[in-house]
């Protein structure tokens, strides 16, 4: 019987299986880790620029945190950005499109592939800058954003430009009419004030205005120069030599560039509207010889709420005036209303809403927290006074009243809640809701340039009615 054959058992050794087990698994796993990222690069999903003379923005908007190196480069001054994790689409190509010839920083910018995952641009600039980078986590309609805000290395001084300019009465030339004396409008609707009203606008006492006069032996040099600008931005002299006190009035589209504000259902977005009211306001105002303005901003540019205030103080401003259209959920909501600031809470849950609303304007217009003064609020609402408010008071029914007259008011009295934008401690201050943009009848309202003009008229009347009861006093060594 022939023997059965003996099968052997063939020796595994362990160790080799586990090895290769192991090394399988881990590309594997490898292999599932390095897909995704791949898969999920960060995409670039708008670009925008907002140039203007104080600071020109470049705007990255993309799906997901970026982290972004820059330096600056000398003869001819340029600025160099690394981004990494961002492989090069033609949305951030388009960049390059749209830089405009008129950008007073940029004159070009450059994009590419520098490596693997990391774009470079380069800006070609006009001047030296100071450059800021920061990021954005998402809030309103944005995902993440990667700012760069180029800022000139010598700021625009607010006093100096207002000087410059010099055509606080239009073309130079006195109003027709005698409007400086009798108070009449130089054109338009406005009805005229009294005599006496025309007369306490007109002048300060002579004694304060000399007191503007720096005494040019006691006072050091860069005080001297300070104190000679503050002089003459703050009076001019007539024809007979006699010195007039000058009214600043400080304008303040509300938001701008990256926050465009409330929208309507015509696709209207407030902060075209209101900078157009603002522009309109100005030329009116200006038509007075004893009265100029100031604009926050004259473009469609993003100013921070406490750089708005800022600016009002640093031209030592006789009023702050800031203008918006209100939005509601429901679009019946309709008027326009006045507010002032309030220290001890707002007058109604619609007033406290509402200033919540416009307190979001840094978060949705993009503010870098790391350069933010972030003492100025807490001192600007410390040093805000009973009778900053009081002042603030008398200016908003002054203006609500002549409001009332072209449009509906939403609630017929001042109301009060504390608005981030209203708190120069030393301004009376008011900001004014035209109407609601929300509201399709107001919108077409806010669109039409007679209600503009209309709206703008009363603005400016009720200004000087409140300057003619409460005579402004000659400002002196304010810096």
């Amino acid at each position: 019987m022939p023997s059965t054959p003996q099968i052997r058992p063939e020796h595994v050794n362990s160790k080799a299986v586990s090895r290769r087990t192991v090394l399988k698994a881990g590309a594997t796993l490898l292999l599932s880790v390095v897909a995704p990222i791949r898969a999920y690069a960060a995409q670039i999903l708008a670009v925008r620029v907002w140039p203007a003379e104080d600071y020109t923005r470049v705007t990255l908007e993309n799906d997901a945190a970026l982290k972004a190196t820059h330096f600056i480069v000398k003869d001819p001054e340029r600025m160099v950005v690394d981004i990494e994790g961002l492989e090069l689409n033609p949305t951030l190509k388009s960049l390059v499109a749209k830089i405009q010839s008129n950008d007073p920083y940029i004159k070009q910018v450059r994009v590419g592939q520098n490596r693997p995952n990391v774009v470079r641009l380069v800006f070609d600039l006009k001047e030296e800058i100071k450059p800021q980078v920061f990021t954005l986590a998402p809030a309103g309609n944005y995902k993440h954003r990667l700012i760069f805000d180029l800022y000139p290395v010598k700021p625009v001084d607010p006093i100096a430009a207002m000087i410059e300019k010099g055509d606080w009465s239009g073309d130079g030339k006195p109003p027709p009419s005698g409007a400086a004396a009798t108070g009449s409008a130089p054109k338009g609707d406005m009805p005229p004030l009294k005599p006496s009203e025309a007369d306490a606008i007109a002048a300060a006492p002579q004694a304060q205005l000399e007191a503007l006069k720096p005494n040019t032996k006691a006072e050091p040099r860069a005080e001297l120069k300070n104190e000679l600008k503050t002089a003459e931005a703050q009076t001019r002299t007539d024809k007979n030599g006699k010195l007039i006190r000058m009214l600043t009035v400080v304008l303040d589209p509300g938001h701008g560039g990256e926050d465009p504000g409330a929208s309507g259902k015509n696709g209207s977005r407030e902060k075209d509207i209101v900078l157009a009211i603002a522009k309109r306001l100005k030329d009116k105002i200006e038509e007075f010889p004893n009265m100029r303005v100031m604009l926050t901003r004259d473009g469609d540019y993003f100013v921070p709420l406490g750089t708005r205030v800022d600016k009002a103080r640093k031209v030592q401003a006789d009023l702050f005036v800031s203008i918006h259209a209100d939005a509601f959920v429901q679009p019946t909501a309709r008027g326009s209303s006045v507010f002032v600031l309030s220290e001890k809470g707002a007058s109604s849950s619609a007033a406290r809403w509402l200033a919540d609303k416009e307190n979001l304007a840094d978060t949705i217009g993009g503010v870098n927290v790391k350069t933010q003064d972030r003492q100025l609020a807490s001192v600007l609402l410390d040093l805000s006074t009973t009778a900053q408010i009081n002042d603030s008071l008398r200016l908003g029914k002054s203006v609500l009243g002549e409001i009332g007259g072209i449009n509906r008011l939403h609630k017929g009295s001042v109301e009060q809640a504390g608005f981030a934008v209203l708190k120069a401690p030393d301004i009376p201050s008011i900001l004014i809701e035209t109407a609601f943009i929300s509201n399709p009848e107001e919108e077409a309202k806010l669109l039409d340039d007679g209600y503009q003009n209309q709206l703008a008229d009363a603005i400016v009347k009720g200004i000087r009615r409140y300057f003619a009861k409460n005579p402004p006093l000659a400002k002196n060594r304010l810096t």
